[in-house]
């Protein structure tokens, strides 16, 4: 009996996928539950398994191809099993291929099929896969007016839609972007005289992430239109707080979300914030990991940012820009002093929050830093 190997429903708001590698090729057995193929889509990578035992028929849809959401992607002759002296069936399937496991990992961070890789030794290694992604003279395009070359490479799905949905936001949103400076001295100092004992109790460091989060939450509660979102003429307003926070990965930012961030302890925050790095890192993010959230908080401060204007996070409403902390003269007293600034950046969509509100926002998260011992207490 032949069993279709169907593209699965994915989750809220993903509705096509790229294929990005066949663990198995056709004509090898399979058994339930044994990965099959792995499908890259605008927000993580999934894996679809076997339904059922036998023997891989037929592969539709090769490395590369784009499928959407019930597409058939090969068929499993159930029950049956491969046959180890028969020749391989004629397919232009791609073969599996031998690697080290931190060669996979590469070539999935540069969208490279290792098919596409030569071996120096019996299996591909992280370095061949770095000389492959060089381009070749041929992987090249000539200008034919001035003899230069030009490099074309294919974006991954998910880099795509990051450029798709930014084009989007601009588009249809009334962004505007608010700015402010908070002085970084009381967390700083808070922070350097708790750090030890924070880690040793709760085995994650204190950052800074913790407190920004816990401020925000305080002033959503006091401005509530920027914890929201636009459903044609309404106002749907959130009263819990889910907030996206903004975390590096291969192919551009991602934004796992911290639900009822209002609940979650500086630990449990801090903890969290950790395990979403490492698991961009690995390109383990799920999908839940990314579905919904609120509000956002971006940090370009640790690609070194001075300052800049955050880009809204559909449907969300507002997004919170941390940037680089510096040592700058700023009046103390009647003094200038050296104190450790950071610039803050609000943006917003004018649509729905008015100009004094976001500032008064960003205003209020500023007060909250710079006196940690009122943030403690109004969390």
């Amino acid at each position: 009996m032949s069993v279709k190997i169907l593209v699965p429903e994915m989750g809220e708001s993903v509705v096509d996928a790229r294929v990005r590698r066949w663990v198995k090729k056709q004509g090898d057995a399979v058994t339930v539950g044994e990965p099959l193929v792995e499908l890259e889509t605008d927000k993580v990578d999934v894996e679809v398994s076997a339904s059922k035992s036998g023997v891989l028929a037929s592969i539709a849809h090769l490395e590369g191809a784009d499928v959407k959401i019930g597409d058939v992607l090969g068929t499993i002759d159930e029950g049956a099993t491969a046959n180890p002296s028969a020749q391989p069936p004629t397919s232009p399937a791609a073969q599996p291929v031998a690697a080290t496991p931190s060669a996979r990992r590469e070539a999935r961070e540069k969208d490279l099929p290792l098919a596409a890789v030569k071996a120096d030794g019996p299996r591909v290694t992280r370095e061949d896969v770095r000389k492959a992604a060089v381009p070749s003279p041929q992987s090249t395009v000539r200008s034919p007016q001035s003899g230069r070359t030009d490099i074309r490479e294919r974006m991954s799905k998910r880099r795509a839609t990051i450029a798709k949905r930014l084009v989007e936001v601009q588009a249809t949103a009334a962004m505007l972007t608010t700015f402010n400076e908070v002085d970084m001295s009381a967390v700083m100092a808070l922070r350097e005289r708790q750090k030890q004992s924070f880690k040793d109790k709760h085995g994650v460091g204190l950052g800074f992430s913790s407190f920004f989060v816990k401020a925000t939450i305080v002033a959503l509660r006091e401005f509530p239109r920027l914890n929201a979102e636009i459903d044609g003429d309404d106002m749907v307003l959130k009263p819990y707080f889910d907030i996206g926070i903004a975390v590096g990965a291969a192919e551009g930012l991602v934004v796992p979300v911290l639900r009822d961030a209002d609940q979650l302890s500086f630990a449990g925050i801090e903890q969290r914030i950790r395990d979403f790095a490492v698991k961009a890192k690995e390109n383990t993010l799920t999908l839940d990991d990314l579905r919904g959230g609120t509000f956002t908080i971006t940090n370009g401060g640790v690609f070194g940012s001075l300052m800049s204007t955050p880009i809204l996070n559909p449907p969300q409403v507002g997004i919170l820009g941390l940037h680089a902390i510096k040592e700058r003269p700023v009046g103390v007293n009647g003094l200038v002093v050296l104190r450790p600034m950071m610039y803050t950046a609000l943006t917003y969509d004018h649509r729905i929050v008015d100009g004094a509100e976001a500032v008064r926002f960003l205003v209020r998260v500023k007060e909250l830093i710079e006196d940690p011992g009122v943030l403690l207490i109004e969390a």
